[in-house]
């Protein structure tokens, strides 16, 4: 009465080799590089808009673990305008806090205690300069 099924069901389990597959580790590696590019994005524009060399020290600590992450490429810089009123600067501030709180998140599920220590410090840095928590 039925014809029989003769293909596959679009619904079966694909062979494990027709993709590739990355290990968790890899996965989260990829995901904290990603995070700490954008925070150095915004910390490059952080930098054009202050003189503030706690910013070019971070900078450069961020850019070399992304270094790391990618496997010794280091990451793509831009230069940012200027002439950019104050209130910009707060909300990238905030912006640069919540970058480096996932990234924590990140490199804490990794065991990656280095990352972890800088992007502890640059929340707290970040959320000093944007006034997100009360002076002590």
């Amino acid at each position: 009465m039925y014809e029989p099924i003769r293909t596959k069901s679009v619904h079966a389990v694909a062979d494990p080799g027709d993709f590739p597959h990355r290990s968790r580790e890899e996965e989260l590696d990829i995901q904290l590089a990603g995070h700490l590019a954008a925070l150095l994005a915004v910390t490059d524009e952080l930098r054009a808009l202050s003189a503030d060399p706690g910013l070019d020290a971070a900078a450069e600590q961020i850019a070399a673990q992304v270094a790391r992450l990618r496997g010794g490429l280091p990451p793509v810089r831009a230069a940012v305008a200027t002439a950019i009123h104050e209130p910009h600067v707060s909300a990238l501030h905030q912006r640069a806090h919540a970058l480096a709180g996932r990234a924590l998140v990140v490199a804490a599920s990794r065991a990656d205690t280095g990352v972890a220590i800088l992007a502890a410090r640059r929340m707290e840095a970040h959320a000093a300069a944007a006034h997100l928590v009360p002076a002590a």
